[in-house]
C-alpha cells in the first residue's frame, strides 16, 4: 500500500503547541485536573498496565511519569502525521496544559517532561535509552517499535520504531499505559507475529454503511489490525455486476475510506469476485477485470483480492472455457483459475511496482484434503499469490497449529486465514448475536500462516467483541489468552472508545461488569451444524449449577441469595450498557438488550418463587413462576430486523440455559 507521506520538519514546527486529533472526529477535550505536585508516583515492580494487543515484552522501567504542565515533544521527520497527532493527543489528556512540538537539536528549559519520537536507530533515541539505561533488543522487523517511560528528577519517554507504522503503534501503546496525570514508568519492546492482521467484510445481507466502515478503520488502527479487505457479497459492484464501474458517488466513498484507513495504518485491500460469469479464456472478460482493477487503483488502492468463493466448478460460464479447459471439473477449474490468476499477478501487480502480492479465495476453502482442484493450484499458482482458507471447516471448531501444516501441505504454501467467527449470516446463526471471546485458535499459530482476518457480523460495533480478540491474537499468539483479550474489549466499549466515541482514558467499571454478564449471555458460537462450538451461557450455566446443587443439598438460603444476586446482575445489565457503554455497540445490540431485560425478570421472578416455595407459600410461588412465564413470552416474541441482519429469527440469548431453567423451575425444584 501507498505509505503516508512522512511529514516534514517545517509541518512540525507549524505544529508547536497545537493538538490536532488523531483517532477522532470528535474535538480535544480540555487538559484534565493537573496532579498535585507532591502526587505520588509508582515505585519500581508495581503492577503493569494492560495493554492490548499484548506486547512482546513489556518491564518496569522506573517511576510512572506525573504529566503537568509544559510538554515538549522532539520529533523527527521519519514519524509520520497519525503517530504524532496521537501522541500529542495522549499528552493533552493526561494532563499537559500545553504541548510543544520541536525538530531534534533544539530544548525548551521549561519542559517538566521531553519525549523523542524518531527512527529506532536514530541518534537522538539510542542516545535517550543509553541515558534511561534501557538495554532493549535491536529490533527493526516491520511495524515494530520500542518505548521506554521513566519517571523522578529527569523524566523521559523515548518511542523508537521501525517505520511509520511502528511509530503509530507506539503511541498507541502510550494511550493504553496512561491514565489522568500519569503514564507508567514502563519499558516496551514489541512487534507483530503475523505481517497480515485485521478483518474481511465479506458475510452475505446488508452491507456495513459507510460510516461504519470509517469507524471500523480508526478501531482497526487503535488495534494495531493493519488490514481491511472490502469484499461484501451484497454490494453487486463486487460480485453479480464486477465489469461494471463504480457510481462516482461510491467511488467517493471508496476514496474516503482509502485515506482512513491510510491514516490509521491499514491496508485496504479491494477484492472483486468474478467467479460467477467470468470466461476465463476470452481476452474481453480479461481486460474488464484488468480495467476495473485500474480503477480501483487510480483512486489509491494498492492491495487486491480475487475471491473466487461460492461459486460452481461443475459447469463452465462459456462455451470457450471448455474448449481451452475441457470439460467441467475439479481439476479443470483449478488450471482455469491458476491461468487467470497468474496472468494477473504477471500483467497487473508486476506493472504496478507499489502494488503489494495478489490475494486469492479459493473455491475449495474451508477443509485440508488434497484434490484435483488443490493440485492444480499447487502446480501452477504463482508463488507469490496468498492463498486464503478458513480452517478445517467453513466454520471450524478450532484451529490448530497441525491443520495450517496440513494446508500448507495441499497448498503449496503457507495459507492467510480467513477466520470466520464472528459471522452471523448462515442459517444456524438466525437470531444470535455473537459476543464470545475469540478462543481455540491455537497458540503457535504464527509459524504457519501468512496472517489472520476475521469475517465480521452484520453488526459492526458489536463485532469489536471478537475482533478485539483476533488483533490480540494476530499480534502477539504466543502470550494470547482469550480471556483477557474478552474483558479488553468490554474495557474499550466502556470508556477506551478511541476511535468511535469521546476518548477517555479509563473505562467505567460498572460497565464493564454489565458487559460481561452480558457477553456471556451471547457466548453461544455455533456451526454451520447448529452445533456450538462455543458454550451458551458458561458462567450463568456453571451459576446455575451450583444453585441447585445447594438447593438439593437444603442450604436452599445460600443457593437463593447468591442466585438472585446474579439474575439482577443480569436485569440491570442492559441499562448499565445504555447508559455507559459505546452508543454504536448499544445501537447494534439493542433487540439482545431488550430480551435481556426480560430474560432477566423472568429469572428475578423464577427465584422470588422459589424463595417464597421455601418459605411454605405455594400460592406466592405460583404467582412469581406465572410472572416469569410472562417475561419469558415477551423475550421469546422479539425477533431481528431484516434490515439489520440475514437470516431472520427470534431472538436468541443464553438458549438452553436460562429459558430451561425457568421452564423446569416450577416442576422440578420442589
Amino acid at each position: 500500500m501507498h505509505r503516508q507521506k512522512t511529514r516534514s520538519v517545517a509541518v512540525v514546527l507549524a505544529m508547536a503547541g497545537v493538538l490536532v486529533a488523531g483517532c477522532t472526529n470528535s474535538p480535544p477535550p480540555e487538559p484534565g485536573q493537573q496532579p498535585a505536585e507532591d502526587a505520588p508516583v509508582s515505585l519500581p515492580g508495581s503492577g503493569l498496565p494492560s495493554v492490548t494487543p499484548q506486547p512482546a515484552q513489556m518491564n518496569r522501567l522506573g517511576d510512572d511519569i506525573a504529566v503537568r504542565g509544559k510538554v515538549e515533544v522532539i520529533v523527527e521527520p521519519s514519524v509520520d502525521r497519525p503517530a504524532l497527532d496521537l501522541t500529542v493527543q495522549v499528552l493533552r489528556m493526561a494532563g499537559a496544559s500545553e504541548v510543544v512540538v520541536r525538530e531534534p537539536g533544539r530544548r525548551d528549559e521549561d519542559a517538566t517532561l521531553r519525549v523523542r519520537l524518531g527512527g529506532r536507530t536514530s541518534p537522538m533515541i539510542v542516545k535517550g535509552l543509553q541515558q534511561m539505561h534501557y538495554d532493549a533488543p535491536w529490533n527493526m522487523e516491520p511495524e515494530s517499535y520500542v518505548l521506554a517511560a521513566s519517571g523522578g528528577e529527569d523524566p523521559a519517554l523515548v518511542m523508537g520504531s521501525s517505520d511509520p507504522a511502528g511509530s503509530y503503534y507506539a503511541a498507541q501503546t502510550l494511550r493504553q499505559i496512561t491514565s489522568p496525570g500519569r503514564i507508567a514508568g514502563v519499558g516496551v519492546v514489541d512487534e507483530p507475529t503475523m505481517p497480515y492482521r485485521g478483518a474481511i467484510e465479506g458475510f452475505y445481507g446488508p452491507p456495513w454503511t459507510h460510516q461504519e466502515r470509517m469507524d471500523q478503520l480508526a478501531f482497526y488502527g487503535d488495534m494495531k489490525l493493519n488490514t481491511y479487505i472490502y469484499a461484501p457479497k451484497d454490494d453487486p459492484y463486487h460480485r453479480e455486476q464486477w465489469r461494471e464501474p463504480y457510481p462516482p458517488e461510491k467511488l467517493g466513498e471508496v476514496q474516503e475510506l482509502i485515506g482512513q484507513a491510510h491514516a490509521h495504518h491499514v491496508k485496504f485491500v479491494y477484492a472483486l469476485s468474478p467467479g460467477k460469469s467470468i470466461c476465463y479464456s476470452d481476452e474481453a472478460d480479461f481486460q474488464a477485470l484488468i480495467g476495473k482493477m485500474q480503477a480501483m487503483y487510480d483512486v489509491g488502492v494498492r492491495d487486491f483480492s480475487l475471491p473466487l468463493d461460492d461459486i460452481s466448478y461443475t459447469s463452465w460460464n462459456c462455451a470457450a472455457d471448455e474448449q481451452a479447459y475441457g470439460s467441467p471439473s475439479k481439476g479443470a477449474a483449478g488450471r482455469a483459475q491458476a491461468d487467470l490468476l497468474n496472468r494477473v499477478q504477471k500483467e497487473f501487480v508486476d506493472a504496478h511496482p507499489d502494488v503489494s502480492p495478489l490475494q486469492f479465495v479459493p473455491t475449495e476453502y474451508s477443509d485440508v484434503e488434497d484434490s484435483a482442484y488443490k493440485t492444480a493450484i499447487r502446480q501452477v499458482l504463482d508463488p507469490r499469490v496468498l492463498v486464503m482458507w478458513t480452517g478445517d471447516g467453513v466454520i471450524p471448531s478450532q484451529i490448530t497449529v497441525e491443520d495450517a501444516r496440513e494446508a500448507e501441505q495441499v497448498w503449496g504454501r503457507k495459507v492467510f486465514l480467513w477466520d470466520n467467527y464472528p459471522v452471523n449470516d448462515f442459517d444456524d446463526s438466525a437470531g444470535r448475536l455473537l459476543l464470545g471471546p475469540y478462543g481455540k485458535r491455537q497458540n503457535g499459530l504464527s509459524e504457519q500462516l501468512e496472517g489472520d482476518v476475521v469475517n465480521p457480523m452484520n453488526q459492526a460495533a458489536a463485532s469489536k467483541v471478537a475482533e478485539t480478540g483476533a488483533a490480540d491474537f494476530a499480534w502477539n499468539d504466543e502470550k494470547f489468552d482469550p480471556q483477557r483479550a474478552w474483558r479488553a474489549a468490554a474495557e474499550y466499549l466502556a470508556g477506551d472508545r478511541f476511535a468511535g466515541g469521546e476518548p477517555s482514558l479509563t473505562a467505567d467499571p460498572k460497565t464493564v461488569d454489565a458487559l460481561m454478564v452480558f457477553f456471556d449471555l451471547n457466548h453461544m458460537s455455533p456451526l454451520a451444524s447448529g452445533k456450538p462450538w462455543q458454550a451458551p451461557a458458561p458462567e450463568l450455566d456453571r451459576r446455575l449449577d451450583s444453585f441447585e446443587q445447594r438447593w438439593a443439598s437444603g442450604d436452599r438460603d445460600r443457593a437463593l441469595g447468591e442466585l438472585r444476586a446474579y439474575a439482577q446482575s443480569i436485569a440491570d445489565a442492559p441499562e448499565a450498557i445504555r447508559a455507559g457503554a459505546a452508543p454504536d455497540f448499544v445501537a447494534d445490540s439493542e433487540p439482545w438488550l431488550a430480551a435481556t431485560d426480560h430474560w432477566g425478570d423472568a429469572l428475578l421472578s423464577t427465584v422470588d418463587a422459589l424463595r417464597a416455595r421455601a418459605g411454605g407459600d405455594e400460592a406466592a410461588a405460583r404467582a412469581g413462576f406465572d410472572a416469569a412465564e410472562q417475561a419469558a413470552a415477551q423475550a421469546r416474541s422479539l425477533r431481528t430486523d431484516p434490515a439489520e441482519v440475514r437470516p431472520q429469527g427470534p431472538i436468541l440469548v443464553a438458549d438452553g440455559v436460562l429459558d430451561t431453567f425457568v421452564r423446569r423451575a416450577p416442576n422440578e425444584l420442589t
